[in-house]
């Protein structure tokens, strides 16, 4: 009892309910390891009775971090606080507009009071309710009246004076005497919503060649992309794959889902071309070596057969890129270059310090000199000196990187995309990479994080991906997470989040442990989505949970009330409490990306052919015969094709494979979902999936470019010409011509 009561106490579960009629208990040296992990040694039980008792006797005026949602009541740390108490709210320089124009942030000070006769609130004489001042602070001009400020709540107290949306530290003194200090989340209420209903692409960038590509997709061929579905078909967005900075080595791991850093984007994506000073390199013979080698790339992948090789693309681009960094910059292009380095301030020389440690010592940085394993040790302030040079080329390589991210962006808003690019938010960093180096506190030791075992994966699943500790993300008012969110939806008309339902609770798995024996670790929910919120609110952001498999009862709604849109996919959309018919379309939520497909599932043409079940087979992953499984998947593709047949939405009948995938997508079309996502290879017959589950060797997986339905691969000019696309997307094109103006939104 004694160690339930302690991992309560600290958010680690003691047991789980894969299915509402089945509890599984956890080992109990599984509960002890993650205890360890977050700080709480519980290895015998009188450590588990002295840290209980430590932890059941603390009191705290308020917890490390407070969140208040505009126009709602206020948590239960600031409305129950003892009638007299003062508080005051001290806005954050950093998150105070009015500071940036040179003016302090002014404190709010007030106090609680009961609902019976009270005190009034403390301000300056003459000073209204909200207006940002405080005795000690002057009230002309204050950062506090700035327009973001969030709204008074009809059910918040009287005394409670709205701070503006932001992150602030919130001061409490009692009557008593008692103090505390937090961190105050200010947050709107709902994240951005879409502006109209649309559709869009789904595409991994590195997939996506064009005749200029140096071996796989770049962001030159995302803005093209986008800039000719929004013009030509009057699409809304592009969503891509994770283009977060991978570990270096060779081979490096291709699956950008187990990236290096989420804060900063690889510069592999970049198209070397369109740096301006690539332009002025004075050793041009060796630039054209190099476009040759990497035209050679592109040739071998899109006719030789050739897979993706990351690797070789890389270090083509690196040689290009050395040579264009030794070109100087303009007047204007250095300053936004410094503008750039103080924006991201400590986190990108951290991340561009490691990089070039890596280039010296491995990608691995426990594997280091014991010295430079910690980021603020003398030794590794020796080293960045040592380096300065190479930790500016990576700190320029960021900001190119950044700068054709939102090039990508504008293209696609100049095109009258009403969203634009949807980034993606992968669920976790590699244990060895940047991320984990330079925020070491803020990750759990020997923990990685997975999935339970469930009816598809009796084993579980081990994603090795090292977990943040919540209460550190707590104690420090969530600056990792802000600073991640940040840096992607500066440049970003939307976030997709992979496992969103990660921002509530994550499968713990210790090290050297298999993944049944984990454990579901909680984190604050309501910290998590406010910060997103926020920061969405701040960039006017839409944000997309992939909110696919087991999922906690009461998370989707919880999403759904601060306008985070879920993830719907065909195939799993069934009336479940009806029998497990095929879901009708009407009967799908509204607040949804929906689509036929993912990048971790097959192609539409796939599906309906059965071709991915006959790939599983050749690759050994089936668990039944190869007969049982192809029955019981036609029978599964009939249903739905029945359902298309009875909505008159398969006119050409069965037997038609394009015209299948073309009522597949009228059918999402009819559902009432917000928006509508098409993966780009179902265009063109692509039958081969980007990820097999399952597979690390026996399949190339993130290494595939678009292929047509031979398997050939198929360019970006080729795709945008072909006229199975066009069929297709005319099932989706606006009944009205796009007519927006080139940088405006449609309404």
């Amino acid at each position: 009892m004694g160690l339930s009561r302690l991992a309560a106490l600290h958010g680690v579960a003691t047991s789980y309910s894969p299915s509402p009629d089945v509890t599984v208990s956890v080992p109990d040296d599984t509960v002890i390891a993650v205890l360890a992990a977050l700080g709480v040694d519980a290895g015998t039980p009188a450590d588990v009775r002295k840290c209980l008792v430590a932890a059941e006797s603390r009191s705290r005026l308020l917890p490390p971090t407070v969140v208040v949602w505009a126009g709602e009541p206020l948590p239960p740390a600031l409305a129950g606080l003892p009638p007299g108490s003062t508080v005051t709210v001290e806005p954050e320089p950093a998150e105070t507009p009015g500071h940036l124009a040179g003016r302090p942030p002014a404190p709010l000070s007030m106090r609680s009071r009961a609902a019976a006769p009270a005190a009034p609130v403390t301000r300056p004489p003459g000073t209204a309710p909200g207006s940002g001042t405080s005795a000690s602070a002057a009230p002309a001009a204050s950062p506090l009246a700035a327009p973001d400020t969030a709204t008074a709540s009809a059910s918040a107290p009287a005394w409670w004076i709205p701070p503006p949306h932001g992150v602030h530290r919130i001061h409490v003194r009692t009557p008593d005497h008692r103090r505390a200090t937090a961190t105050l989340i200010a947050a709107p209420a709902r994240v951005p919503q879409p502006p109209e209903r649309s559709h869009g692409f789904l595409v991994q960038l590195y997939s996506l060649l064009s005749a200029r590509s140096w071996g796989m997709g770049d962001l030159g061929d995302l803005a093209d992309l986008a800039g000719w579905a929004g013009r030509t078909l009057g699409s809304g967005f592009v969503q891509v794959n994770p283009l977060h900075a991978a570990v270096p080595g060779r081979p490096t791991d291709p699956s950008p889902y187990r990236p290096s850093s989420r804060r900063f984007p690889d510069p592999v994506h970049l198209h070397v071309e369109s740096i301006p000073e690539y332009g002025h390199v004075r050793d041009r013979a060796t630039l054209d070596d190099l476009r040759q080698d990497a035209a050679a790339l592109s040739e071998a992948v899109l006719n030789k057969g050739a897979l993706i090789d990351r690797d070789a693309v890389w270090e083509l681009k690196r040689q290009a890129l050395e040579l264009v960094v030794e070109v100087p910059l303009t007047p204007g292009r250095r300053a936004a270059y410094c503008d750039f380095l103080a924006e991201q301030g400590q986190a990108l020389e951290d991340h561009a310090l490691w990089c070039a440690l890596a280039e010296v010592h491995g990608p691995d940085w426990h594997a280091w000199p014991e010295a430079l394993r910690d980021p603020r040790s003398p030794g590794t302030a020796r080293a960045r000196a040592e380096l300065l040079d190479r930790v500016d080329f990576h700190c320029r390589l960021a900001w190119l990187t950044a700068t054709q991210l939102a090039a990508a962006q504008r293209s696609a808003e100049e095109a009258g995309m009403g969203i634009g690019i949807v980034h993606d938010l992968a669920v976790g960093v590699h244990p060895a990479g940047a991320d984990t180096w330079a925020q070491q506190d803020a990750f759990a030791p020997s923990m990685s994080v997975g999935a339970p075992p469930d009816a598809f994966n009796a084993r579980g699943q081990d994603w090795g991906l090292p977990p943040w500790r919540p209460d550190v993300l707590a104690a420090t008012g969530y600056a990792a997470y802000r600073g991640l969110l940040r840096g992607l939806l500066a440049r970003a008309g939307a976030l997709r989040i992979d496992h969103v339902m990660g921002l509530f609770r994550l499968w713990w798995v210790p090290e050297g442990r298999p993944p049944t024996d984990g454990t579901y670790v909680t984190y604050d929910a309501e910290a998590m989505l406010a910060v997103l919120a926020l920061e969405a609110h701040r960039a006017g952001a839409v944000v997309v949970g992939e909110d696919l498999g087991t999922v906690e009862p009461g998370v989707r709604e919880a999403l759904a009330r601060r306008g985070v849109l879920g993830t719907s996919v065909l195939w799993f959309e069934r009336d479940w409490a009806g029998g497990g018919r095929p879901l009708a379309p009407e009967k799908w939520r509204r607040d949804c990306l929906a689509t036929a497909t993912t990048h971790d599932l097959p192609s539409t043409a796939a599906r309906l052919t059965g071709d991915h079940v006959t790939l599983r087979h050749r690759l050994g992953l089936l668990t039944r015969s190869l007969e049982e499984e192809l029955t019981e998947d036609a029978t599964d593709t009939a249903e739905w094709l029945a359902l298309l047949a009875r909505l008159r939405m398969l006119p050409e009948g069965d037997g038609d494979e394009e015209a299948a995938v073309r009522a597949v997508h009228r059918f999402l079309l009819r559902t009432p979902a917000r928006m509508t996502g098409v993966w780009l290879p179902d265009t063109v017959g692509d039958r081969r999936p980007q990820n097999l589950p399952g597979t690390w060797d026996q399949y190339p997986n993130w290494r595939l470019p678009i292929a047509d339905p031979e398997g050939h691969p198929v360019t970006l000019e080729e795709i945008t010409a072909s006229p199975r696309l066009h069929a297709l997307m005319e099932v989706l094109r606006p009944r009205k011509p796009h007519t927006a103006p080139p940088g405006e939104r449609r309404p």
